[in-house]
């Protein structure tokens, strides 16, 4: 390999202007604009849906399983009244 006077101080010169330019060509590739037009179309679509945050999924779960636990309570509630309603009723009727 030859070498000219001076070539070993613009080597690293060389191979940064080359970096760059890859650097360059692989962001200015057309999959790189395909991924940015994906990301732009996907953007888009997801926006138009009606979604929410895991956050709000959540929160919600949250409030469901409360509200459940509230039912199953106020269900043994009303279960209780009616065989106490039941049960005067029989009293009275008994009298």
């Amino acid at each position: 390999m030859y070498l000219m006077k001076g070539a070993a101080m613009t080597g690293p010169r060389i191979l940064d202007e080359l970096g760059a330019k890859l650097s360059e060509l692989a962001a200015s590739s057309p999959a790189r604009d395909f991924e940015k037009n994906m990301k732009a179309l996907l953007g888009s679509a997801f926006g138009k849906l009606d979604l929410i945050t895991r956050e709000e999924f959540d929160v919600q779960r949250e409030v469901l399983a409360h509200a459940r636990q509230k039912l199953v309570e106020l269900e043994e509630r009303v279960a209780a009244l009616e065989s106490e309603l039941v049960r005067a009723r029989a009293s009275r009727d008994a009298d």
